[in-house]
């Protein structure tokens, strides 16, 4: 019974989020009301509050929920890329992290246009610098030492968010694996 109810819940969240989305590519996050939301989902008011408190707080387990799947130490074959075999490798990972956020794109660019970008983003970042610390650090053998390490990890992520920024501009015209290839060529030299 328990899990038919998770099911369920889950069934829910995800009809709020796509509802979220829709809303979200159509019009600006601060003229989007929680009514428009909870019509667009097909849900009622008191279903929406016992998922999420505010907007705020949809859009940040919105994030949360796209980024612990981008971030995933299970790197699955999925329906757009098979990174099953990567195991670690940075040009992998990275490759892992530029499809979903292709595969996301609806999402991601109605929430980088809204206000919220920022939150987005500063979510991203955190993300961002957990990998990198424990999957493009570690092992390395560092040739510049005389940059302290917590400078470089902001250096790297800051770097990486604005090439996806970039690469959304650019309409993603070029491939996940491209852009890997350019991102290490750009990083691996200062590391």
């Amino acid at each position: 019974m328990e899990d038919i109810m998770d099911r369920r819940q889950q069934k829910t969240r995800d009809a709020i989020f796509e509802a979220f989305s829709t809303l979200l590519s159509s019009k600006s996050y601060t003229k989007i009301t929680i009514q428009e939301i909870i019509d667009e989902a097909n849900i009622g008011r008191s279903t929406f509050y016992a998922h999420f408190e505010t907007k705020d707080d949809l859009l940040k387990e919105m994030c949360t929920d796209l980024f612990s799947h981008i971030f995933s130490e299970s790197l699955n074959t999925e329906k757009t890329h098979d990174f099953s075999l990567a195991n670690s490798n940075p040009g992998s990972m990275i490759t892992h992290i530029l499809y979903h956020l292709r595969d996301n794109k609806k999402n991601i660019v109605g929430i980088l246009s809204c206000e919220s970008g920022e939150l987005f983003l500063r979510f991203f970042k955190q993300y961002l610098n957990e990998l990198i610390i424990q999957h493009l650090l570690i092992g390395i053998k560092r040739k510049n030492m005389n940059i302290p390490e917590d400078f470089l990890v902001n250096h790297i992520s800051g770097s990486f968010v604005e090439m996806v920024q970039w690469w959304l501009k650019n309409n993603m015209e070029r491939s996940p694996e491209e852009l890997a290839n350019y991102f290490l060529s750009v990083i691996i030299p200062i590391i």
